[in-house]
């Protein structure tokens, strides 16, 4: 299984995944919204709470993908927003059939470490390190949607954006306060509802009832310990676990990005406690 994940994977990185990517972006419809985010950067956190309000159902990951799908198998989708539309997940770079989307950014170094975490867990790093990842990483080499700092500015400097349909959240503020997150993205989506809902919903998919749902999917591929799609989402991890070294070659890549958007740099959080969530704040970011 973990060699399939392995040759899967080096494809998906190659220009034979052009192709895919257009047939999995036929069947959408004018009134979809987008629910998107760089990998590994919270994305799961809302969209199960969104599905079983969409839906009024619990979720599973086995059964999500007919409430809020991926991108590729969205046709059998229902359409449960008020516009007649669906809500559809997506990890893509941005593209013009993207008019209305809901975009969840993180700290590109907390999404490194996730990642790293994630492919070695299930497989697919063949004995890499943390060294030998990040750069390739930063690169935009070891993920088929790019660097993390393209795929920000691609959906960043949109028409979407421009026209004031894109919502973004921040990871940070998510975790901080997850109630609040899908009480704006509902007013979003146009979706009227109560904040005890909301509540039920929320508590329903914590990081650990989320973890218990994985164990219990049929459909999920299996990690090692500690591996698992539905990791801590911790806030920055990363002051505790990278070095100056690496540090410094995410400033290289990123470093102008993460100023984009706000976040402290390495110098500030020398007095910051890790985890704390302290961020700068970024103009226009909830």
């Amino acid at each position: 299984m973990a060699s399939l994940i392995e040759f899967r994977a080096r494809v998906s990185r190659t220009r034979l995944r052009t192709p895919l990517v257009w047939i999995r972006h036929l069947g959408l419809e004018v009134n979809d919204v987008f629910l998107a985010s760089y990998p590994r950067s919270g994305n799961t956190m809302l969209r199960f709470p969104l599905a079983e309000i969409l839906s009024g159902t619990p979720s599973s990951f086995d059964h999500v993908q007919r409430i809020v799908p991926e991108i590729g198998v969205h046709v059998h989708a229902f359409p449960l927003l008020p516009s007649g539309g669906r809500l559809i997940k997506t990890h893509e770079a941005y593209r013009w059939k993207y008019r209305r989307a809901i975009y969840v950014i993180r700290d590109v170094r907390d999404v490194a470490l996730s990642a790293f975490a994630r492919e070695s867990a299930i497989g697919i790093l063949s004995g890499m390190t943390f060294d030998d990842y990040l750069e390739p990483f930063l690169q935009g080499k070891m993920s088929r949607w790019g660097a993390w700092q393209a795929h920000i500015a691609g959906w960043l400097d949109s028409p979407a954006a421009r026209q004031g349909n894109l919502l973004v959240l921040r990871f940070e503020k998510i975790r901080h306060d997850i109630e609040a997150a899908v009480a704006k993205s509902l007013e979003f989506l146009g979706v009227t509802t109560n904040a005890e809902l909301i509540h039920r919903a929320c508590c329903g998919n914590s990081i650990e009832n989320m973890r218990r749902k994985e164990k219990q999917s049929a459909t999920l591929p299996k990690a090692g310990v500690g591996g698992g799609l539905i990791r801590a989402g911790l806030v920055q991890d990363w002051s505790g676990k990278l070095d100056p070294s690496q540090i410094a070659l995410v400033e290289r890549y990123a470093g102008g990005t993460l100023r984009r958007l706000g976040y402290s740099s390495a110098v500030a959080l020398s007095q910051t406690p890790p985890n704390s969530g302290a961020l700068t704040q970024g103009p226009g970011f909830y």
